[in-house]
């Protein structure tokens, strides 16, 4: 066994958890010509959002055969754009298995996580009725506490809030990008990029005081200055997501 620089140190990894904030691909069907097009199209209005992103394939919507599905092709094309296809989510079990067949990841799909989250044990709820001890105790955490940035975010800079809102009391320039797990509040004007809920919550919402961003999304949808500049700009907004759509609303009107 190799020294190591750390004493004390007996194997060369650990396993932790991990929260990463991924981008979902909603495929409805598939054809590798319009596929490759709309991606292009797509990554042409904000390419620096998609440097580099992880991205999973969500079948959840799918309506094409099954036998048109080529993983292959869709991870060399997403590629060809440094773009990482690293699983899929949903999908039936002729689907799955040609994800698996292209040594991509197995995400459950919407349902089956909420399956697994609102469903109760038998035997708590069983014996619950038998013992004076509830058969859940609640934990009372404290939330997560807001990252406070008093200076200028600048370009290039990045600002990260991994379990809470950012707060940014300063002008957040082009070039710049803000990101939180939950909501980001900008008092001053919002020329960068924003993304709240980076890791997946729907509830998250953007508020600035002047909308002037190059790109704002909220668990991974996202839209870019020109479609932003049709409602709101350079005034004073919340952003927050209803329908899977971002909805922009004037901050008297909230």
């Amino acid at each position: 066994m190799s020294e190591t620089a750390i004493p004390g140190v007996k194997h060369c990894f650990q396993l932790k958890s991990a929260s990463v904030s991924m981008t979902a691909l909603e495929l409805y069907f598939f054809d590798d010509g319009e596929f490759e097009s709309t991606l292009r199209d797509k990554i042409s209005q904000a390419p620096g959002f998609f440097k580099d992103i992880p991205l999973i394939i969500s079948l959840e919507k799918y309506e094409g055969l099954s036998s048109e599905l080529d993983f292959f092709k869709i991870i060399g094309t997403c590629r060809r754009y440094s773009i990482h296809v690293i699983g899929v989510r949903g999908g039936n079990d002729d689907q799955r298995r040609l994800a698996r067949g292209a040594s991509l990841a197995l995400l459950p799909g919407g349902n089956q996580r909420d399956r697994e989250i609102d469903t109760v044990p038998e035997a708590e709820t069983t014996g619950a009725a038998d013992s004076p001890t509830p058969a859940r105790v609640e934990s009372h955490r404290e939330p997560a506490p807001a990252k406070i940035i008093n200076q200028p975010v600048r370009s290039g800079q990045q600002v990260y809030a991994p379990a809470g809102d950012l707060i940014v009391l300063a002008p957040v320039q082009a070039g710049a990008e803000v990101l939180a797990a939950g909501n980001v509040h900008v008092y001053g004007p919002l020329r960068g990029r924003a993304l709240a809920g980076i890791h997946g919550s729907e509830h998250a919402r953007v508020f600035c005081q002047s909308l002037e961003a190059e790109l704002v999304s909220i668990a991974g949808h996202y839209k870019i200055s020109e479609d932003l500049q049709d409602n709101g700009w350079k005034t004073a907004v919340q952003i927050q997501l209803r329908d899977d759509l971002l909805v922009v609303t004037p901050l008297e009107k909230a």
